[in-house]
């Protein structure tokens, strides 16, 4: 994407309603204004909330919005180029149960206040193999101990990912740390069972891993 380009939709999710582009200084001091807020403030209703991390262009986001009219999702990304996209589906098709923000996911814990969320989408993160410290793999253990005080109690995550990697390893660390799996699949397109919103959202670069026959795998899980 030329740089145009991004300035462009830079300015365009500045006049979106939905979108939220605080300064890190803001995150960081504790002043963003809709943490512990979302349903009074910013959704306006009380509705389970669901966030999607690392939500790229946003395609997930959208897509469990869009089945779920009942609940609001949040998708956030440190990118704002990227989730222009699902900002300008969900203004364009007048989703009021959709909001992006644009911030870093080590810093969640000052966006949503503990026990705010219902529930977590990751979709097709870094699995980071190349680094041997694991400090940014989304699923690690100082990652979980964050997504457990943000999440309700009984609130669950979701990882979907095209990486056998990060499949296996975090399947490996959740039954070492005594979490609950409650769903483990390695190919959700092969197995019959797969839940729906696993098989018939589809992100850009999925589809991309599925032409070339790669498998998508998939894990729900408890943080105890």
């Amino acid at each position: 994407m030329g740089s145009k380009n991004k300035l462009k939709r830079f300015k365009e999710n500045e006049t979106f309603e939905n979108v939220l582009q605080p300064k890190r200084e803001e995150v960081v001091n504790g002043t963003f204004k809709y943490k512990g807020k979302w349903n009074s403030d910013f959704f306006k209703n009380n509705n389970p909330i669901i966030v999607e991390l690392g939500c790229g262009k946003g395609e997930y986001t959208i897509g469990l919005a869009q089945r779920n009219p009942n609940v609001n999702y949040i998708g956030i990304d440190v990118k704002g180029a990227r989730f222009w996209r699902g900002a300008k589906t969900a203004v364009e098709t007048g989703m009021n149960n959709v909001g992006f923000v644009r911030t870093q996911i080590e810093l969640i814990e000052n966006i949503f206040s503990s026990h705010e969320i219902s529930e977590i989408w990751i979709t097709f993160p870094d699995p980071q193999i190349k680094y041997k410290r694991t400090k940014h793999r989304m699923t690690n253990s100082d990652f979980l101990k964050m997504y457990k005080r943000i999440l309700k109690p009984e609130g669950v995550v979701n990882l979907k990912t095209d990486s056998e990697f990060m499949h296996g390893y975090t399947l490996g660390l959740l039954h070492g740390e005594g979490h609950e799996v409650l769903y483990a699949n390695h190919n959700v397109y092969k197995n019959e069972g797969s839940p729906s919103e696993v098989t018939e959202i589809q992100t850009f670069y999925e589809n991309q891993y599925l032409e070339i026959n790669k498998a998508i795998t998939y894990i729900r899980f408890k943080i105890k």
